[in-house]
């Protein structure tokens, strides 16, 4: 039987046999229609890219987390054959905690380290240094001149006599401070590492080398000797350890996202369903991405826990409109058919604004940001078909739970009727911004918080804020070991090098190495800098020990031929083969973004004033050089990152409102939401990196579906005629519990990544759940308040979306 209850309302059909099932748009014919081959296809896809899923692996790259266009990064690639392995190495410092290094016990646990790393897949050979190592070498001014050797004699035997020889090598070696600590209680082992197996071809398995270095920590540390391990393979491996405890995370957020639900519901079946919809989305991105050629790294792991918490989202928005349409008493297959009708517009609009903000990402030159909109993207367009089409059809055949629905009509009724107890109470309070007082208010706060806010994000730093990794924790057992570093040896592991080219056979020339002696000397000066290596200060040692060791002749002189003498004996590192490219080591104390700018500004002054056609000075290679490209990038996209996504955003409320006004108030809470945000980060001592560089955009785009899912409803009424009081407070009736439900679950499941390992992540946890909680609050009282100064006197355009219902799936009275 078909029942009305006012024009505006779509008929209460109870029987199938009342409803035309050539109603409705092609689309909807077309699923609705074939619904069991429409099931029966998810559920093989879904079998199919879950079998799929298992083959994803969990790696990092260090190549893809470089801006690979960057002219720092070019100039590394271009000469990284001549670096000596510079960029991803590991450092492994192996201390004596009993007495010093020079002990035949320490010294033989040394070389079985140095030979395990050696054989160890992956390790670029030719360049890892250690005392055992024939290229770690020392130099001494003899009657007869220079002499040298390697560190560790050829007649080594254990004996006192041979250690003793070997304590007066590493004296005159020079790498006091550098392989060996000042303290002489420990040794370094520098291994560089390749990205890829020349042999197999195969990348460097991260997770692998991690355990394998952890295998050996566990199998040399004892009373005695102590092992410290740092470098970038280290963080990726740690990371990735970290990361796999996110299962945990997840459960925990499925379980909170469930109970909500089921608090907001009341109904298991209907609860269930809106939970396996959103699970059933995870499974359908991680099973494309190995399909597609993707890996899951540290960076884009998190994106499957927005794909879930996006899909609890919107799934309970349809679930809320089938709910409302049984608990008037229409068929439960109709039901489904109309909140199809009434919400797949606004629906795939909000969902395309979720995708915006992934997409812009692919702008920024960083490999594992673009991988991380690649996949995340996808999850946005998997979520269109699961919660906007498989949903609907899921609970056309399971309904909701009769009573539930009963009393979700009879809720919605109360409150209509001013009987609804606090949330009436709540929906009154939010409606007085719609009024002179109360807008005003609300207007003069926001510009007072953006004032505020806006002045502190000009604080707002670009890199690391801290020492170390800041991915970890600072008592992580990297960070500790990263403290060893530091506090040991002069040589830190923070590296800035710059590439000095010059002609052909000219890297001795006085003219050269004149003025890298000059930038040796400018950058000794800066406060970041500890120390520094050249071909330039060598020189000038060789020149001393030329002449019997005498400190006045401890200067550059002044002839191509007596520095040319300097190359035969010079170690390899300093220059390269065809003696046209000059390396300047710069150690730093640490790779904190105000250290990295003092040096790259530095560089890039001196080479622009003394730079000529046959010397040039070029940055930057090293770890720390590496990271300065990599801060230039990150803060050149910032800015550009958030011009296009609000760009995007502001294209698509229009295209959905019809009205610049409506969109005005749609956005300007999203950039107070923004300002605010990098205010948080200030004040927490987060910086902009590759990690917490996609955050604001993630907030923006997820936040506008706040603004759509209000405005919608409000347009609607304001359309026929109703005050913007009447308007708004309906729009509260029928979405402001699906706004505040969507902004909780989404916030609390973020929020619970603030308990990772993995500081990158709860700074991302604290920073989402942040733009999540303040986009629902400005979708609720400044919106409302900004539409009394420019909607109030306005008969809003029709908005694509249906006016006679509200993206919650309630009917309009």
């Amino acid at each position: 039987m078909q029942h009305t209850t006012s024009p505006d309302e779509p008929p209460v059909i109870r029987d199938l046999k009342d409803f035309d099932q050539r109603s409705g748009s092609l689309l909807e014919r077309l699923l609705f229609n074939q619904r069991l081959f429409i099931v029966g296809l998810c559920l093989l896809v879904t079998v199919v890219l879950g079998m799929q899923a298992l083959k994803l692996q969990l790696n990092a790259s260090f190549e893809k987390t470089i801006p690979r266009s960057h002219p720092f990064i070019v100039n590394y690639l271009e000469h990284k054959a001549d670096l000596n392995g510079l960029g991803n190495t590991l450092r492994i410092a192996v201390e004596a905690k009993q007495g010093t290094i020079f002990d035949a016990a320490y010294l033989e646990v040394l070389r079985q380290i140095s030979d395990e790393m050696f054989v160890m897949p992956g390790v670029d050979r030719p360049f890892m240094k250690s005392l055992w190592t024939p290229t770690t070498r020392w130099v001494a001014v003899t009657e007869d001149g220079l002499d040298g050797g390697p560190v560790m004699p050829d007649s080594y035997d254990a004996s006192a006599a041979s250690i003793e020889r070997v304590r007066v090598n590493v004296g005159r070696s020079g790498e006091i401070g550098q392989l060996v600590a000042s303290d002489l209680k420990s040794s370094v082992i520098l291994v560089p590492l390749l990205e890829r197996d020349p042999t197999s071809g195969q990348r460097l398995d991260y997770r692998q080398l991690s355990e394998r270095l952890e295998q050996m920590r566990a199998k040399y540390q004892s009373d005695h000797i102590a092992l410290h391990i740092t470098g970038f393979a280290k963080v990726a491996g740690d990371l990735i350890e970290g990361l796999q405890q996110m299962l945990l995370f997840f459960a925990v957020a499925l379980l909170i996202a469930a109970f909500v639900l089921y608090w907001y519901t009341r109904c298991i079946r209907c609860t269930l369903l809106v939970v396996a919809c959103s699970l059933v989305a995870v499974v359908w991105l991680l099973g494309m991405l190995p399909l597609l050629g993707y890996e899951l790294d540290p960076y884009s792991i998190l994106v499957p826990f927005l794909v879930f918490a996006i899909g609890i989202s919107h799934g309970a928005q349809k679930m809320n409109g089938i709910m409302q349409d049984i608990g008037r008493g229409t068929h439960r297959l109709v039901a489904a058919r109309y909140t199809f009708r009434r919400l797949f517009l606004a629906g795939l609009t909000a969902l395309l604004a979720d995708a915006v903000g992934f997409a812009v990402l692919m702008v920024i030159d960083i490999k594992v940001i673009q991988d991380l909109a690649v996949a995340a993207s996808i999850g946005v367009a998997v979520l269109i078909f699961t919660n906007l089409v498989l949903l609907p059809i899921l609970l056309s055949y399971a309904g909701v739970s009769l009573s539930a629905a009963r009393r979700s009509v009879a809720a919605e009724q109360a409150a209509a009727g001013g009987n609804a107890g606090s949330r009436q109470a709540l929906w009154e309070l939010l409606q007085r911004f719609t009024t002179r007082r109360w807008a005003t208010a609300a207007v003069l706060g926001a510009v007072v918080l953006g004032a505020i806010g806006f002045m502190a994000s000009l604080q707002l730093k670009v890199g690391d804020l801290d020492s170390g990794a800041p991915e970890l924790r600072p008592q992580s057992r990297y960070n500790r070991d990263n403290h060893f570093m530091v506090s040991h040896y002069a040589a830190s592991s923070d590296i800035y090098v710059v590439m000095v080219k010059t002609a052909p056979s000219a890297c001795s020339t006085y003219g050269a190495l004149s003025l890298v002696d000059s930038l040796e000397w400018q950058l000794q000066q800066l406060p970041g800098v500890e120390s520094t290596s050249s071909l330039a200060s060598l020189a000038k040692l060789a020149t001393t020990g030329y002449n019997e060791g005498s400190l006045k002749w401890f200067e550059l002189i002044p002839n191509d031929g007596t520095l040319g003498a300097v190359v035969t004996r010079a170690p390899r590192e300093l220059f390269n083969q065809k003696c046209d490219l000059l390396t300047l080591y710069v150690y730093l104390k640490d790779h904190k973004a105000d250290t990295l700018d003092q040096v790259v500004k530095l560089v890039d002054r001196f080479g622009a004033e003394h730079g000529t056609g046959s010397v040039q000075f070029l940055s930057a290679a090293g770890n720390a050089g590496i990271e300065a490209a990599t801060n230039i990038v990150v803060k050149r996209a910032n800015l550009q990152m958030l011009l296009l996504v609000y760009a995007a955003v502001i294209m698509l409320a229009l295209v959905t409102f019809r009205s610049w006004r409506a969109v005005i108030c749609a956005v300007l809470p999203l950039i107070l939401t923004s300002i605010l945000c990098e205010a948080l980060m200030v004040a927490l001592g987060i910086g902009i990196k590759v990690a917490t560089l996609p955050v604001i955009a993630l907030g923006v785009g997820i936040g506008v579906d706040y603004a759509l899912y209000v405005l919608t409803v409000t347009l609607a009424r304001l359309r026929q005629g109703e005050s913007l009081a009447e308007a708004y407070f309906k729009a509260l009736l029928f979405t402001g519990k699906v706004v505040v439900l969507t902004g909780v679950t989404l916030g609390i499941g973020v929020a619970t990544w603030a308990f990772s390992p993995i500081k990158f992540q709860a700074d991302m946890g604290i920073l989402l759940a942040f733009m999540f909680v303040w986009n629902m609050l400005g979708a609720l009282i400044l919106l409302p308040a900004l539409a009394h100064f420019l909607l109030r006197e306005q008969r809003a355009p029709q908005p694509l979306v249906s006016p006679v219902v509200n993206v919650a799936g309630a009917q309009l009275p």
